[in-house]
């Protein structure tokens, strides 16, 4: 991602672009008209706050908006309402909107931004002399132009904007709204043509947070499939964080301690933040505090009906047995996840007529796994290993192979395949979606049984399906959680009745004359 350029000693500063963003696509923007006429009233924009203009400000070839939703998620301090007067003083000096709505959680925030954004017009004559009144009447603040147009400023409720008709709305302290805020405001833009809702806010704080969450969702997800939303443009500033099962020299994820962590997080860093500032609140702030507060680590709630989406709860439970055991020959089955922080060894065998499946490990990194699936061949000798070549464990499929083999340091002789300890099963996509398929049929017909292992139980609860033409496989990114046992154990299962090469045994040498 872009950082501007520093020169040598000056300030540090931050990213200007987010480390998560996603768009649909654009021809032009009415960006620059926007930060043009910004810098005229003598509000001049870091380069950041141009950034989100110009991609939330995207036109389609007819001009109509490329995003009807625009969401901006980065810590306090940075500067989001300077984005927000941007976009105001356009809509309503050359975007020609009617109406602009410009809502907060708390009356006082209303207020405030409708301070800030009259001092703007009144120091600009030319914007000032188009003005027909400054409405200041409490509950009631607003900006009327000579020809209606107007920004009026509220705070949200169940029942406040109902009645009016939006062309945008400004969604501020989105991090505290929910359905019944969503319910009042979307409505009243249904009859306009072309209309434009942007929310804007810092990391979400937990069950207040639900349409932040459900943006953030919607997001993540287009970034996953690699294809945008058609009609959201998400930004995000915030850092990725270790978590306590990070080996010592994982490099995945960000040091909550790391200058880079503040500079991923703060785009104003260098502009109207330091780094003295910042280590000030890092030593104030509570762990969690600081985290939420300046490298925008949120806690989003999910979806009502949201966990368990794919297998029942109770269903699950239901197929708990802590005395099943799996019968010989068991198979194993390795995932990863996409970023490479995880990874999962799974073990499926028969007991009684369900299939046993068990979580063997689940472990950060990829590093211990060969090693472990030599452990766990010598003690089991294993049906076979399964990995899905397309996924992100495929790239351990060459160094598996060599650390089952029967003597890793001999060669083979000539073209022949050295001889494994158990045969490695390449997984394609098909029976990616067979075993996906097959996997939720047994679950149906009572015909699995587990130990109720909270990684297992995890992985199910955020489970989500990927559609892969008319079938469907379990989804990597975007759920939140990390599904390796699950794909792990799917994968296993199958791995019962797949076709294999058994390895030769060696024969000794009185048999052959027994």
């Amino acid at each position: 991602m872009s950082k501007p350029p520093e020169a040598d000693g000056g300030p540090a500063h931050g990213w200007q672009e987010p480390p998560i963003q996603t768009a649909p696509p654009s021809v032009s923007s009415a960006g620059q008209e926007a930060i043009d006429l910004a810098a005229k009233a003598g509000l001049k924009l870091d380069l950041w706050q141009q950034h989100v203009l110009r991609v939330g400000m995207g036109e389609k070839p007819d001009g109509s908006w490329s995003a009807f939703e625009v969401a901006v998620n980065v810590p306090r301090q940075n500067g989001k309402g300077g984005i927000i007067e941007a976009r105001e003083l356009w809509g309503l000096f050359i975007g020609g909107e009617e109406l602009i709505l410009h809502s907060a959680h708390e009356f006082k925030t209303a207020k405030n931004a409708f301070r800030r954004i009259e001092r703007l017009i009144r120091g600009c004559p030319d914007l000032h002399k188009r003005v027909k009144r400054y409405w200041q009447t409490t509950g009631e603040e607003s900006i009327e132009l000579h020809n209606g147009q107007m920004l009026r400023f509220i705070a949200r409720s169940k029942g406040s904007g109902r009645g009016f008709s939006g062309h945008c709305n400004i969604m501020d302290e989105d991090m505290i709204l929910g359905d019944n805020e969503m319910d009042a405001l979307l409505p009243t833009m249904a009859a306009i043509e072309d209309p434009q809702i942007w929310y804007l806010g810092s990391a979400g704080i937990g069950p207040q947070s639900v349409q932040l969450a459900r943006l953030r969702r919607r997001a993540l997800a287009a970034i996953e499939a690699g294809v945008p939303d058609p009609s959201l443009a998400y930004m995000e500033w915030s850092a990725d964080l270790h978590v306590k099962e990070c080996p010592r020299d994982c490099t995945a994820h960000d040091d909550p301690a790391s200058d880079e962590a503040v500079r991923k997080a703060n785009p104003a860093l260098g502009y109207r933040l330091t780094l003295a500032k910042v280590a000030n609140e890092r030593a104030t702030l509570s762990k969690d505090g600081y985290a939420r507060e300046r490298l925008g680590v949120g806690e989003y709630p999910s979806e009502e009906g949201d966990a368990w989406a794919v297998i029942g709860k109770d269903v699950w439970e239901a197929l708990a047995d802590g005395n099943s055991q799996p019968a010989d020959p068991v198979a194993f089955a390795i995932d990863v996840t996409p970023e490479r922080s995880h990874a999962s060894i799974c073990v499926a065998g028969q007991s009684g007529e369900a299939v046993h499946i068990e979580v063997v490990d689940n472990r950060p990194g990829t590093d211990w796994v060969v090693k472990r699936a030599r452990e766990l061949t010598e003690k089991w000798r294993p049906r076979c290993f399964v990995i899905d070549t397309g996924s992100p464990a495929g790239s351990l499929i060459r160094d598996l192979k060599k650390g089952l083999q029967v003597d890793p340091e001999e060669e083979a002789d000539g073209d022949e395949e050295p001889r494994l300890l158990a045969p490695v099963v390449e997984m394609k996509t098909r029976d990616v979606v067979r075993a996906a398929g097959q996997f939720y049929d047994a679950v149906a017909a009572g015909r699995i049984v587990h130990l109720d292992q909270a990684p297992l139980a995890t992985a199910l609860a955020g489970a989500r399906k990927r559609d892969l033409g008319d079938a469907w496989a379990w989804a990597r990114r975007g759920v939140g959680v990390d599904i390796t046992p699950l794909v792990a154990a799917t994968n296993a299962r199958w791995g019962l009745s797949a076709e294999v090469e058994e390895p030769e045994e060696e024969v000794e040498p009185w048999a052959d004359y027994g």
